[in-house]
C-alpha cells in the first residue's frame, strides 16, 4: 500500500451508500411484467370470471416472485448498532458511526455510515459485500478487503463471519443459507407445477401441489432459523453491542409458506365439499349464464327422418 495524505489504510474506490440488489431489481421487474401482461387482457374476460383471474393472478405471481426474491435479499437476520469506534489502523481517530449488518442466503452486506457523514475531512459512508455462496470463497474477499484498506468496524464485523474466527458464524451462516435456498427453489418448481396443475381439470392435484409448495417454503425458513438458532458471537463495537434479528425476508417467507398452505387446503377442501364454487373459481363451469344470454341460443341437430332443425 502507499500513503495518502500520511495516513493508513487507503480505499481507493468510490464510496456508495447501501444501495439496491440488482438481481432482486431484475427478478421484480419481471415479475412485474408478467403481471402488467396477465392483468392487461383482463377487459376482455367477461362477467365475475374476471375477478376470480385477477385473485389468481395477484395470489400466484405474489408466491411466485418471493420465493425468488428472498434468495437475492440480505434481509433474513440484521442489526444495526450506533458506537464510537475507532475508523482507521493505527490511528487513534474515532469517528460516530451506525453500523449495519445483513445476513442473506448467500452471504452478509456491511454498512458503515457516518453521523454526520462528514467527519475526520472524509465521507464515511460505506456499503460493502463478502458472500458465500457457490463459487465464491469468503476467505479470499476478507484478505482483499484487508489489502484495500477497509474501515476497522467494517472489518471487524467481516471478521467474525470469516472461517478461520472462533465464533463459527461463517460455518453456521453458510449452511443456513445454502440448505434454504435449496428447500427454496423447490418450493419454486412446486410453484410452477400447481399453476399448470391448476389450468387443467385436476384442481385437487393442482392443491396438493401448493400444499408441497407452503411445505417445503416453511422448511425452509425453519432450517435457516434452526442453524442460525446457535447464541449469536458477541459484536462490540467501542461501548455498544450491535444484536441482530430477523429480518423482513425471513418474515415474509414465513408468510408466504403458510398462505400457500392456506390456499392449498382450500382447493383440496373445496374439491371435496363443494366442487361446484372450485369450478366456479377456477374458471370451470359448464355454463355461463351470463355469456350464454348475450349470445344466443346455440344450434341443434337433429335427425328424426333425416330432418335437420336450426334455431337461432
Amino acid at each position: 500500500m502507499t500513503l495518502w495524505d500520511g495516513e493508513l489504510p487507503f480505499y481507493p474506490g468510490s464510496r456508495l451508500a447501501a444501495g439496491f440488489s440488482v438481481p432482486l431489481l431484475i427478478v421484480i421487474l419481471v415479475f412485474l411484467a408478467l403481471a402488467t401482461s396477465f392483468l392487461a387482457i383482463l377487459p376482455g374476460i367477461r362477467g365475475r370470471s374476471r375477478w376470480f383471474w385477477l385473485v389468481r393472478i395477484i395470489l400466484s405471481l405474489f408466491i411466485g416472485a418471493e420465493i425468488v426474491a428472498v434468495h437475492f435479499s440480505a434481509e433474513w437476520f440484521v442489526g444495526r448498532v450506533s458506537a464510537s469506534t475507532s475508523y482507521k489502523a493505527f490511528s487513534a481517530a474515532r469517528v460516530r458511526a451506525s453500523v449495519g449488518l445483513q445476513v442473506g442466503l448467500e452471504g452478509i452486506n456491511i454498512t458503515l455510515t457516518g453521523t454526520p457523514v462528514q467527519q475526520l475531512n472524509e465521507t464515511i459512508d460505506y456499503n460493502e459485500q463478502f458472500s458465500w455462496r457457490l463459487g465464491k470463497n469468503y476467505a479470499e474477499e476478507y484478505a482483499y478487503a484487508l489489502v484495500k484498506g477497509l474501515p476497522d468496524p467494517v472489518l471487524y464485523v467481516a471478521e467474525k463471519f470469516s472461517p478461520s474466527s472462533p465464533c463459527r458464524l461463517h460455518h453456521r451462516y453458510r449452511l443456513a443459507g445454502h440448505y434454504a435456498s435449496a428447500l427454496l427453489w423447490v418450493a419454486f418448481c412446486l410453484w410452477l407445477l400447481s399453476n399448470a396443475l391448476l389450468s387443467m381439470p385436476v384442481p385437487l392435484y393442482g392443491g396438493l401441489a401448493l400444499l408441497t409448495t407452503g411445505a417445503f417454503t416453511l422448511f425452509a425458513v425453519f432450517t435457516f432459523a434452526s442453524i442460525s438458532s446457535v447464541p449469536f458471537c458477541p459484536l462490540r463495537l467501542g461501548s455498544a453491542t450491535l444484536t441482530a434479528h430477523y429480518g423482513a425476508a425471513f418474515w415474509v417467507t414465513l408468510a408466504t409458506g403458510i398462505l400457500c398452505l392456506l390456499l392449498g387446503g382450500a382447493v383440496v377442501g373445496l374439491h371435496y365439499a363443494r366442487p361446484g364454487a372450485l369450478r366456479i373459481f377456477l374458471d370451470r363451469s359448464d355454463k355461463d349464464p351470463e355469456g350464454q344470454a348475450k349470445g344466443g341460443s346455440p344450434l341443434i341437430l337433429s335427425k328424426p327422418n333425416l330432418q335437420t332443425t336450426t334455431r337461432l
